[in-house]
């Protein structure tokens, strides 16, 4: 992987992990390049890195950069060329009485309260429709509200949290990044066990794709970055599902997906 060379990207170091359990491929070690320092990386300066493949995790900018390994691909939707497939917009039009806000990044009972449960049900059912791609190496004594502290409720960018509630009830909650030519999916976490969605087969995750598709739309965004996408990997599967998706190759964006 080549170093960001942009001018606004030039008074930053990189330097890379050690290596930690890689959270996507079975046995395999991974390794992240980490952007410093912290205070310099803003909305402009993230602009330039996320268009070099990097991702933020709280106030931590990173990408891959495993030594043996390119199987993580960043990606991103081509808003004005995407037209959602039949099963979409039935995603779409089955979750469509959920009303939005969008709040400042801060921390929220209430969000916190269903990303626990969320984490829970996954960890214990093996429900998994997003995937987490926050640092891979955080310190394991770090207890759950530390790392949610630390993963979505910090930046040093353009973010902002998205409710989504039925009937006032909290349903699902977004944190998103907007960047100079695009928004950046964050995290998704929602209410798993919600009985319509799981007794039609019904993803909130879809739902919530394409409404972040139409969210950046009106902002007059050309892209919706969906972070990495890995061939063998279960969790990013649903990623191809959307689109034309163009990936990050050598520098280069190109449409291959």
């Amino acid at each position: 992987m080549t170093l960001p060379n942009e001018p606004p990207l030039q008074k930053l170091q990189f330097y890379v992990t050690t290596g930690y359990s890689c959270g996507y491929l079975p046995n395999r070690l991974a390794q992240s390049l980490i952007a410093s320092p912290q205070h310099l990386i803003d909305a402009t300066v993230y602009s330039g890195l996320i268009q070099q493949g990097f991702r933020r995790s709280g106030k931590f900018s990173y990408r891959p950069h495993c030594e043996n390994c390119r199987e993580c691909v960043a990606v991103r939707i081509i808003l004005q060329d995407f037209t959602p497939s039949r099963s979409q917009k039935r995603a779409f039009k089955k979750h469509q009485n959920l009303s939005t806000r969008i709040l400042p990044v801060a921390f929220y009972e209430e969000h916190y309260a269903l990303y626990a449960s969320y984490q829970k049900a996954r960890h214990t059912t093996e429900l998994l429709n997003q995937d987490d791609e926050s640092l891979q190496d955080e310190k394991p004594e770090q207890d759950e509200t530390e790392q949610y502290l630390n993963f979505l409720c910090q930046t040093n960018v353009e973010s902002v949290m998205v409710e989504f509630r039925e009937n006032s009830q909290l349903k699902m909650v977004s944190v998103i990044d907007i960047v100079r030519d695009g928004i950046s999916a964050v995290y998704t976490f929602y209410q798993v066990h919600d009985s319509k969605s799981s007794s039609t087969k019904v993803s909130f995750g879809t739902y919530n794709i394409l409404w972040q598709v139409e969210w950046a739309k009106s902002l007059n965004l050309p892209y919706l970055y969906l972070g990495y996408w890995i061939k063998d990997s279960k969790k990013m599967a649903y990623k191809q599902n959307f689109k034309p998706l163009e990936k990050l190759l050598d520098g280069e964006w190109t449409q291959k997906i």
